[in-house]
């Protein structure tokens, strides 16, 4: 098994293909496994990256409650591509990994040729935000006593059931990596990373001076991120918004033929210097 040292942690990983790095950061309900659909198709084009955040075996999964923060995942995204000699790569996340991007972005700008934003933002809306928390730390104390209900309930909550409609294997084998989840890890993922991320909204003045290309991906039922969405494709300079319809939380899974062609065009427009900046607002 391929690992890398991350700052005293070992993280596994996996890649394939060759060319420009694309690397991909997983949301807290999924793995590295999670970008299966998307490592084969890219794979043809770049070379891609996917690895498990600390905290999800075979990576290293660190025991005290201090090992795990937002700042600690983005460096061990940046200490995971020194590692393997990646000077700037294309990253790539989903949900919790999309905070991940973003937050990589705003500390290590030039190291991110462009970011995709998936799913990005929950907990972000001031008056949703007591709400996300308590139900964060509901699941976080759920997944420490029985993982098992604890997860079922997840995986059927608003934002998954458009996947479970559309395709019930592919949910069902999100639910079957999810039933996987380390509980120590994941609790702790929850109350270190999740829990205490700030609002996307709190971050206006960082993310408005970012200085790479955006693209942001949100499914019209994933309410949480919906305004977040909308908030990044306004601030950040140069955004690109898709949103892609009757569709819920995990874009790339759900909808993988159009979110791997949306992606590759994407990721072709920047490696060919056609992206541009935003224009400004009609008054």
């Amino acid at each position: 098994m391929p690992f890398v040292d991350a700052n005293g942690v070992r993280l596994y990983y996996e890649e394939v293909g060759s060319g420009e790095p694309v690397i991909f950061v997983h949301e807290f309900g999924g793995d590295l496994s999670s970008w299966e659909l998307q490592m084969r198709r890219l794979g043809r084009n770049f070379r891609c990256l996917a690895f498990n955040a600390r905290g999800y075996p075979p990576s290293d999964v660190p025991l005290e409650q201090s090992a795990y923060s937002q700042a600690l995942a983005s460096a061990d995204l940046a200490h995971f591509m020194t590692a393997l000699g990646i000077d700037s790569a294309h990253i790539v996340g989903l949900s919790m990994g999309s905070v991940t991007t973003l937050d990589f972005a705003l500390r290590h700008g030039s190291r991110a040729r462009s970011i995709t934003l998936c799913g990005c933002g929950y907990g972000s809306i001031a008056s949703e935000r007591d709400a996300w928390l308590a139900s964060n730390s509901v699941l976080a104390e759920g997944i420490s006593t029985d993982i098992a209900q604890a997860v079922r309930s997840y995986a059927n909550g608003p934002t998954r059931l458009p996947y479970r409609k559309k395709d019930p294997r592919g949910w069902q084998a999100f639910l079957d990596q999810m039933l996987r989840l380390n509980p120590l890890g994941a609790s702790l993922t929850l109350r270190g990373i999740q829990a205490k991320r700030p609002s996307l909204y709190e971050l206006a003045e960082g993310i408005s001076a970012l200085p790479m290309p955006a693209m942001i991906v949100v499914g019209d039922e994933d309410q949480p991120a919906l305004e977040p969405s909308l908030f990044l494709k306004r601030t950040i300079p140069d955004a690109a918004l898709w949103v892609f319809p009757r569709t819920g939380h995990a874009v790339n899974a759900e909808e993988p033929e159009l979110f791997n062609r949306t992606l590759l065009e994407f990721l072709v427009s920047v490696e060919m210097g056609r992206s541009e900046p935003t224009a400004p607002r009609v008054a």
